[in-house]
Parts: structure tokens; sequence; C-alpha cells
């Protein structure tokens, strides 16, 4: 599983390291580099992508001889994060290390990261502000400079099952109906009803914001506005999505991942043709390959109220340079070359579950020609948003706004109360 799909599933609060970080920020200590030509850098991941990491650190070290970077790697993304606080704390941190969504916004805000402006400037840079989409810095750029990258991402998109579309009467192809600028919210909906009319889960949704914020805007509503107020409750579009949410988990045309029964899950449904539509990343090449015909499957954008392509959920985690580091311009080129288009395609080519994100690394997502319609990754990552930075910003809080909408999505709660619910909770929250 990429690092990416975390952010989907895991929400940690991690409220009282933060804090910690936060009072002691301006202490001394020493980053994990103990020279200008060596440093450490951290991540989390499984054994398979460690593997991954270290044919990147080969390479690199390839390129640059003098070099020495040292990879130190943490299984779980909770014990991660928890590691890396003590260590910012005590002044240990590796030089460069990965941040997930959901602690970025304190990162940022206690002033322990680096400015990674030269890194993306400058005739020499690896990498440009331009290769990005800047939707999805989130809460990495402020006013006062860019403190953190994404290092490689993934759209929320519609996975399809051909063959539970066709069970359930369905004749018309969601991918087709997107180019064709006429994939709608109306016509999904009927869909899912008629899947769910046939005995089958019409969409599969993971509870966590990309569900909630891209079903809103999907619709035309907003949630924030430039300012970073909270303005869905007075948008009549965006009570609108999240009463026509509500109403698809009640009358089960919708499903949440996240509730399934052990050996019933997500992914033991789709694999089964028991549903119509599964949202994930890329990583979902995994999931089609498990039913034995992955051409089962294809994947579309997500509908909107025109039909034409809108912009949704990308999830994303991030490299950053640690302030304190004593081989700050050894730092910046390893960031450069990692986030490049030529580090990403090393990263993420052959069987990798993520989007490059940059541009100039397409042959990743086009090279296998899989899924048929592929390129709506690329164009979802270049148009899509990361999670909104004045939420993204406070520890706990996307986790806690979840629970609200979970609430919602089991019929325990009605969608106006929700809103209420998630309303009191960012503004006592930001």
């Amino acid at each position: 599983m990429n690092s990416i799909t975390f952010s989907r599933r895991n929400f940690v609060a991690g409220a009282l390291g933060v804090g910690a970080l936060l009072a002691t920020s301006a202490c001394g200590g020493s980053a994990g580099g103990n020279s200008a030509s060596q440093i450490t850098w951290s991540t989390w991941g499984t054994p398979e992508e460690g593997q991954r990491f270290k044919t990147f650190n080969t390479a690199f070290k390839a390129d640059n001889p003098s070099i020495n970077a040292t990879l130190q790697m943490v299984p779980s993304y909770s014990d991660y994060h928890s590691k890396l606080l003590t260590q910012l704390t005590s002044g240990t941190a590796p030089d460069v290390f990965y941040v997930g969504d959901d602690y970025l916004g304190k990162f940022v805000s206690a002033g322990v990261l680096m400015d990674l402006t030269p890194v993306v400037s400058g005739p020499d840079a690896k990498v440009t502000l331009a290769d990005f989409n800047e939707a999805l810095f989130g809460a990495g750029k402020t006013d006062k400079g860019i403190f953190a990258l994404p290092n490689d991402c993934n759209p929320d998109v519609f996975w399809f099952d051909k063959k539970a579309l066709a069970a359930a009467g369905i004749t018309e192809n969601p991918a087709e109906l997107a180019a064709a600028g006429n994939w709608t919210i109306e016509t999904f909906l009927a869909m899912c009803a008629k899947l769910a009319a046939n005995g089958m889960t019409g969409a599969i949704f993971w509870n966590y914001w990309s569900t909630h914020w891209s079903w809103v805007t999907a619709n035309g509503g907003e949630v924030f506005d430039s300012a970073g107020k909270f303005v869905l409750p007075q948008d009549p579009k965006s009570v609108a999505a999240i009463a026509s949410l509500a109403d698809a988990f009640a009358n089960k045309s919708f499903t949440v991942a996240d509730t399934l029964p052990d050996g019933s899950g997500a992914d033991s449904l789709f694999v089964s043709h028991k549903a119509g539509f599964y949202v994930q990343g890329r990583y979902g090449i995994a999931t089609a390959e498990q039913s034995g015909n992955k051409d089962d499957y294809d994947i579309a954008p997500w509908p909107t109220v025109s039909g034409k392509p809108g912009s949704s959920g990308v999830a994303a985690s991030y490299l950053v340079i640690n302030a304190k580091t004593k081989a700050p311009k050894t730092a910046s080129t390893f960031v450069g070359e990692f986030l490049s288009s030529k580090g990403q395609t090393l990263r993420l080519a052959d069987g990798g579950n993520a989007v490059p994100s940059v541009k100039g690394a397409d042959s990743v997502v086009l090279g296998g020609n899989y899924p048929a319609h592929a390129k709506s990754f690329l164009d979802m990552t270049h148009t899509g948003f990361e999670d909104f930075s004045k939420e993204a910003s406070v520890p706990g809080l996307s986790s806690d706004v979840s629970k609200a909408m979970l609430s919602m999505y089991q019929g325990k709660a009605s969608a106006g109360d929700t809103i209420a619910a998630v309303s009191t909770l960012i503004e006592k929250a930001v």
C-alpha cells in the first residue's frame, strides 16, 4: 500500500506531541546529518516500498557520489509521526523527512521546517513550482514561504465494474460519458439506484475529507472561501449536496468502506462484482487484479452537475527539510532530485501505486496502458485539491469531521444536524 493511502484511513491527532513541539521548537539541537555531504531522511511504509526507496538511494548515490543519504524507515504511520515529534523536540530529527497531510499544518506553524523556495527556483532547480498543481501544497504553503512539497499523490477516481453495471442493466460507460462531457451527478445517482435495486452496492466511499468535500464541489458548492472561512452552511448548493449525500447512504446506494465487516470488505465486494463503483486512488489497480480479469474495470472522474470535468480531492504526503539541518545545500539537492520527474518515475514506475505530483512523469501512469482511461489520473491530479489548509492545520480536526459525517452516513444524524456539528468543530478548532 502506498504511503498516500494512509491519508484516507488513518487520522492521528497527536495533539500532545505537536503541543510539545510548539513549546520546544526554539530549543537548540542538531539534525541527523553530521557533515555537509551526509544526510539522513525518513519516511513510513511497507517493506515493498522500502525497496523502492533503496533503489532511489542507489541511483541518487550514482549521480551524487560525494553525498551519503541514509534512509530511516518506520513501518507504521502513527508510530512514524510519534517518533518524529520526539526527534524534533530533542534536536535529533532527520535532515529530510515525509509528513502526512494531517500533520503538516502544525509542523509548518511550529517553524521547524526550512523554506523550500530555493529548491524550486533558480537555473539549476531539478523541479520548479510550475511543475506542480499549487492546490496540492495544502497547508505547506503560506505567505512566509513554501515549507513542504507533495512527493507523489493519489487522486480519488471512480473505479467502476463493467460487469456489475451490465448486470444492473446499465449500458452507458462512465468513462466514455466523462470524455463526452456528459458524466453528471444525475446519471451517476441513477446508476447507483439501479445497482441497489439489483441487490448490489452502488458506490463505496472511504470516510475522509476527500469524500465529503469532493461531493460538495462536484455539486457546485463551496466549503471554504478564499479567505479560509468555512462557508458551507451558508451556501445553498453545499447544503443541498450534503443532503443528497445523506440520502444516498440512507437508501443504500452508497456504502462506507471503513465500516464493512471483515471478510466482506470493500475490496472483496468489488472483485466479486457486487459493487458498481469504488472510489480510491491508483492503488485500485491492485484491487482490480485480484478479480482475475482486471479488464472488467476502468476509471472515471467525479461526476458533476454539468457533466463537465471538475476539481476533486487528491490525497498527498509531503517531503520537507528540517530547519536545523547542518547540511541545507545537500538536503536541498536530495529533495530536488527526489521530487523531479526523473526521481518520481524511478520510485513509481513498474507497479508503483501512486501518481507523480509533477508534470513530465506521465509514463509512470500511461506506460502500462491500464486502466483504459488512465489519463484521468493525470488530469485529476493537475486540477484537483488537497485537504483545505484551515482544516489540515489542526491535528485531529479532519478525523473529528469524519466522525461527525460517519454518523450521518450511518443514518444516526440528519444532514442539517451534521452540518451544524461540523460547523461547531471547525469554529472551535480554527
